[in-house]
C-alpha cells in the first residue's frame, strides 16, 4: 500500500517519536479491514515504538483503529482508511501521540488543555476533500492535549449508512456530543473559540492592555501579511488584527500563478504567510473582527474598535480586509463550493481542462472569464440575468467569435446540481418563458462581482459606490495616517501576487508617513 520511497520517508518521521504508540484496530474479514490492517502492519514495521493489537469483537465502527500511549488518556480514532488527503492527518496523529510537540502556539495549547467539560467529536470526511484535513488534524491534536476531548475521524464513503441517517451532504461535517457543531474548514483556534465561552472576554482584556502600535494592520490575507513583514523589518512596533489569518486564500484550492511557486494550495500558502510573519516581532491577534475606525485625535493615535469591545490604537493603520466573492445564493452553491463551483477563473480554470463549464455573469469580469476559459476547457456556457450582456463591446466581439462558447441571456440561475461529490450541472429559469431548463457540466464559475469587506468603514473613509477603499499610487486613503492595500481597495486585478505587492507598498508608505510626521518642525 505504501511504496518503498514513502515508507522510507515515514520511517524518518517516526524517528521523532519519544514514547510508545499503541494502535488498537477493530476489524472483520472484509476487504477494507484487510487494507487497513496492511497499512497498520506496515506502520508497526517502521518503528520499534509502535505496537499493534487487532480486535475482532464487533465493537464500534469496523474498520477503525485507536491511537494511544501507555500512561496517557487519549481518545483518538480513525474510522476507515486515512489515505488520500488524510494520510498527512495520520502521520501527524502518530507523531503527536508519540510525544512529538505540535507547532501550535503555547498559548493555544494551554487554552485547549484548560477546556472543561466533556467533548465527543465526530468528523465526517472524504478522502478527496481538501478542506477536511485541517479539521481532522485540529481535533486530533485537541484529543492528544486534553483527555476530556474525544475525536473520531470518519470516512463517509465507508460508513454510508451513517451519512444517510444523518443526512450529511457536505464534508467536513463535525458533530459534538451527537449534534451538528459546524461544517467546512476550521482551525483549532476557531474551534476553541467556539468552545471557550470566556475566550472573547479574556481576549478583549488582553487587547485593551496593549500599548499603541506604530503600524497596525487590519486583515491577515496576502496584503496584510506583506504589510506586517515590511513594517516589522523597519524595527517599529507592529500589530496585525485578522478576522481569519490567511483570508480568502484559505478558500482557494489550486494556485499556479504565484510567481516562483510552480503550484500550491491556498491553505498551504496561508500557513507559509503566517509562518513568515511569525519570524518577526509582530503582535498577531487572530479571530478579531474590526467594527469601527476612529481617525486620530489630538494624541495622534488612530483607533480600531473590535467586535469583542476592545480598542486598538496606532500611529498609523493599514487596512487590508480583502473582499469576498458575491454569491448566487441558490441551492447547491455552498455544498459544491470547491467541488465544481469556483470563483476565480485565473486560479482554477486550468483544473477544468477539456471539461464543460458555465460562467455566471455577463459583465466585464464574466465575459473575460469566458474568453480565458474557452482556451482551456471543452465548452463554455455563459449565463446572464439581463436581456443583454453588459461587458464592453470589444470583449463581446471577442466572445462571440469563439466557436466553443454559448451565451444565454435572461437566465436566472436557480440551482446547482451534483452527485454528492462534484457538480454535474445547473438549473436556470428562462425569464422570457418562465420555463426551467438544465445544463450538464462539470464546473461553474461565478463572476457576479466581489464584495469588499468594508461595511464597517462606511461614513468614516472615502469609498467608491461599490464599497472599495479609494487609494492613491502610494496606498494612501482619504484620512491621514491610514493606508489600504489588496482586494478591499480600488486597485484593479484582484490577484494574490498583486495584493502582496500592494501590502508592501502601503507599509513603506506608512513608514514614510511616520518619519515625516515625527520630524521636528
Amino acid at each position: 500500500m505504501l511504496d518503498a520511497n514513502l515508507q522510507s520517508q515515514l520511517k524518518t518521521y517516526l524517528e521523532r517519536v519519544t514514547r510508545p504508540i499503541q494502535i488498537t484496530a477493530h476489524a472483520d474479514d472484509g476487504a477494507k479491514s484487510q487494507e487497513m490492517l496492511e497499512l497498520l502492519q506496515t506502520l508497526e514495521s517502521l518503528s520499534d515504538k509502535i505496537s499493534l493489537q487487532v480486535l475482532r469483537d464487533g465493537q464500534g465502527r469496523v474498520p477503525s483503529f485507536d491511537l494511544g500511549t501507555p500512561g496517557q488518556d487519549i481518545h483518538l480514532t480513525f474510522a476507515g482508511l486515512p489515505m488520500g488527503h488524510e494520510f498527512t492527518s495520520l502521520v501527524l496523529a502518530l507523531l503527536q501521540v508519540g510525544g512529538h510537540p505540535s507547532k501550535a502556539t503555547a498559548e493555544l495549547i494551554e487554552q485547549v488543555q484548560n477546556l472543561e467539560g466533556e467533548y465527543r467529536f465526530e468528523t465526517y470526511f472524504s478522502l478527496s476533500c481538501q478542506n477536511c484535513p485541517d479539521v481532522v488534524q485540529a481535533l486530533n491534536l485537541a484529543a492528544v492535549l486534553n483527555p476530556r476531548i474525544q475525536h473520531v475521524a470518519i470516512d463517509g464513503a465507508l460508513f454510508q449508512d451513517e451519512v444517510e441517517q444523518r443526512e450529511i451532504m457536505s464534508v467536513p461535517t463535525v458533530y459534538l456530543n451527537g449534534e451538528v457543531f459546524d461544517q467546512g474548514r476550521m482551525t483549532l483556534e476557531q474551534i476553541v473559540a467556539k468552545l471557550d465561552t470566556n475566550a472573547g472576554k479574556r481576549d478583549a482584556e488582553k487587547i485593551a492592555a496593549k500599548d499603541a502600535f506604530d503600524v497596525l494592520v487590519v486583515g491577515g490575507g496576502p496584503a496584510g501579511a506583506a504589510a506586517a513583514i515590511y513594517a516589522a523589518r523597519k524595527g517599529i512596533r507592529t500589530g496585525i488584527a485578522a478576522e481569519r489569518f490567511g483570508g480568502q486564500v484559505l478558500d482557494t484550492m489550486a494556485i499556479e500563478n504565484f510567481i516562483s511557486v510552480k503550484e500550491t494550495e491556498g491553505p498551504k500558502l496561508a500557513t507559509a504567510l503566517e509562518q513568515h510573519v511569525r519570524e518577526y516581532e509582530v503582535d498577531i491577534m487572530n479571530l478579531q473582527r474590526a467594527t469601527a475606525l476612529v481617525p486620530a485625535g489630538e494624541d495622534g493615535l488612530v483607533q480600531v474598535q473590535l467586535e469583542n469591545g476592545a480598542v486598538l490604537k496606532s500611529r498609523s493603520v493599514i487596512l487590508s480586509t480583502g473582499a469576498r466573492w458575491r454569491q448566487m445564493n441558490v441551492p447547491g452553491e455552498d455544498q459544491y463550493r470547491n467541488k465544481g463551483v469556483a470563483y476565480c477563473p485565473h486560479c482554477d480554470g486550468p483544473l477544468f481542462k477539456g471539461k464543460r463549464v458555465a460562467v455566471i455573469g455577463g459583465g466585464n469580469s464574466g465575459v473575460e472569464a469566458a474568453i480565458d476559459l474557452a482556451g482551456i476547457v471543452a465548452h463554455v456556457t455563459l449565463l446572464e440575468f439581463d436581456s443583454k450582456l453588459r461587458a464592453d463591446a470589444v470583449l463581446q466581439r471577442k466572445l462571440f467569435s469563439l466557436p466553443n462558447v454559448d451565451v444565454i441571456t435572461s437566465a436566472l440561475t436557480s440551482e446547482v446540481k451534483g452527485d454528492g461529490q462534484k457538480v454535474t450541472g445547473l438549473v436556470y429559469k428562462d425569464r422570457n418563458s418562465e420555463e426551467f431548463k438544465s445544463v450538464d457540466l462539470e464546473g461553474i464559475f461565478v463572476q457576479i462581482g466581489l464584495l469588499p469587506n468594508s461595511e464597517w468603514l462606511k461614513g468614516t473613509i472615502e469609498l467608491t459606490p461599490r464599497g472599495e477603499i479609494i487609494v492613491d499610487a502610494r496606498g494612501e486613503t482619504s484620512l491621514p495616517g491610514i493606508f489600504a492595500a489588496g482586494d478591499v481597495t480600488t486597485v484593479p486585478y484582484k490577484q494574490i501576487v498583486i495584493a502582496v505587492g500592494e501590502g508592501a507598498k502601503a507599509s513603506l508608505s506608512a513608514f514614510d508617513h511616520l518619519i515625516r510626521s515625527s520630524a521636528p518642525a
